[in-house]
């Protein structure tokens, strides 16, 4: 794990909430088969965890992967299925769902999403390139899990978002197309930005793990690894298939 930092921001390591665990999930792209054993791992692993369990989607749900449409089924169905109904539960968006959300509204002609996977997509909807072909398409359920998404999340002096933040920027004051798609001037920033930056989006082979940021795409849709980050007290620690 990569931890060059040229010097520590913190003096003391980074927690979460007392009587917390936090698992974190990095970029799912379509692969329901890999969520489905990750979940199953979890459900393990957090038998002998604290009363308060904390479950984060870092985004970009969809696209790539075969099913898209199954993996928003499982993720819409978690608040009543065990273990994960005692959970909170905290769903955040990702660029690719911005990319479906403004082909739907008109917004975008589709291209980009279409260059991004959303093809699977639509496929795994059996819809056609047309904003009313997917929206007709879209269950009601899918409809509103994707509309309570969320940019970012908090838990103690751990921060969650898709991509990541603006450095410089206050966390309160991120703006979205930051949060959803910035890459380079957030991945090579050795500040501290407020909190420590758990993040997809960018792919890594393994967890990329410094002083002021953690990420956890793993490629999952290409790679059949799909990587979940557990915080508990100081202690940071991985899952994955």
């Amino acid at each position: 794990m990569n931890k060059a930092q040229p010097a520590l921001i913190h003096t003391t390591p980074p927690r979460v909430p007392d009587n917390t665990r936090v698992y974190a999930i990095g970029d799912i792209h379509g692969r329901r088969d890999l969520l489905d054993r990750l979940l199953a791992t979890i459900a393990k692993d957090c038998v002998d965890a604290p009363k308060r369990r904390v479950l984060v989607t870092l985004g970009d749900y969809i696209d790539r992967g075969p099913d898209s449409c199954g993996v928003i089924e499982r993720l819409a169905g978690l608040h009543t299925s065990p273990p994960f109904q005692d959970f909170s539960l905290c769903f955040l968006k990702g660029n690719h769902e911005q990319l479906m959300e403004q082909f739907i509204n008109g917004e975008n002609d589709g291209h980009l999403w279409m260059n991004c996977g959303g093809r699977e997509t639509l496929n795994s909807y059996g819809a056609k390139l047309s904003a009313h072909s997917i929206t007709k398409r879209l269950p009601k359920h899918h409809r509103q899990f994707l509309s309570k998404m969320v940019l970012m999340s908090r838990e103690g002096d751990y921060a969650f978002a898709h991509a990541g933040v603006r450095p410089g920027v206050g966390l309160s004051k991120q703006a979205a197309e930051d949060v959803l798609w910035i890459r380079a001037r957030f991945l090579n920033a050795t500040t501290d930005f407020g909190a420590v930056i758990v993040h997809g989006h960018t792919p890594v082979d393994i967890p990329d793990v410094l002083d002021n940021r953690i990420g956890i795409d793993t490629r999952a849709w290409a790679s059949g690894t799909l990587t979940a980050l557990v915080l508990e007290g100081a202690e940071q620690r991985f899952l994955s298939t």
